[in-house]
């Protein structure tokens, strides 16, 4: 099942997500409909707040990026991995800025700042617990899902004069004048 993405202004969006508390085998179902929803929507991460779930569960899949694309290296792989009660425990490394966009902002892109290599403690879909080390556009991709079940946005991380130059997309995303490719909930 494809899950509509939540729009900015959701308050779910801005919310601190809660542990999640199901079995592996009741969370099934939902990772599988993040998954096909983040592969329908063209995605390369999906954190839960961004279908209306305020649990700290988000999938990512760096692999699908194209290898062309200026924001993974040639060398890197990528991960396809789920990610349940994730904690940041370091970022470390050099403060890159790239050019981020998110599926509940859609056609609104802007540099953000972040570490290179990040180190985090999560459950992966079969709940068994891992800690790793990622680098590259693997962790950028982490660290952005990561800050969507903190409540936090892209948006908020960007350049102050970006954000005036944006802000009246952002208004207009809010009422549901957007064009997106894919079903979206409004506030």
């Amino acid at each position: 099942m494809i899950f509509p993405i939540y729009a900015f202004g959701q308050p779910v969006l801005k919310k601190k997500a809660e542990p999640v508390e199901l079995s592996a085998d009741k969370l099934q179902p939902i990772i599988s409909d993040m998954l096909e929803t983040m592969y329908f929507c063209k995605g390369v991460g999906l954190a839960a707040p961004q279908v209306g779930l305020s649990i700290r569960l988000f999938v990512i899949d760096s692999s699908k990026l194209n290898a062309d694309d200026e924001r993974k290296k040639k060398s890197e792989e990528g991960i396809k991995e789920v990610f349940i009660n994730a904690e940041m425990i370091e970022e470390s490394g050099n403060t890159i800025s790239l050019e981020e966009g998110c599926l509940s902002i859609p056609n609104v892109y802007g540099h953000v700042e972040r570490k290179e290599t990040i180190k985090i403690r999560y459950y992966n879909a079969r709940m068994e617990p891992i800690e790793k080390e990622f680098t590259g556009f693997t962790a950028r991709v982490i660290q952005h899902e990561y800050d969507h079940i903190e409540g936090i946005l892209f948006v908020e991380k960007i350049k102050p004069l970006k954000k005036q130059l944006i802000k009246r997309k952002l208004e207009d995303i809010k009422k549901g004048i957007i064009n997106s490719r894919y079903k979206m909930k409004f506030v």
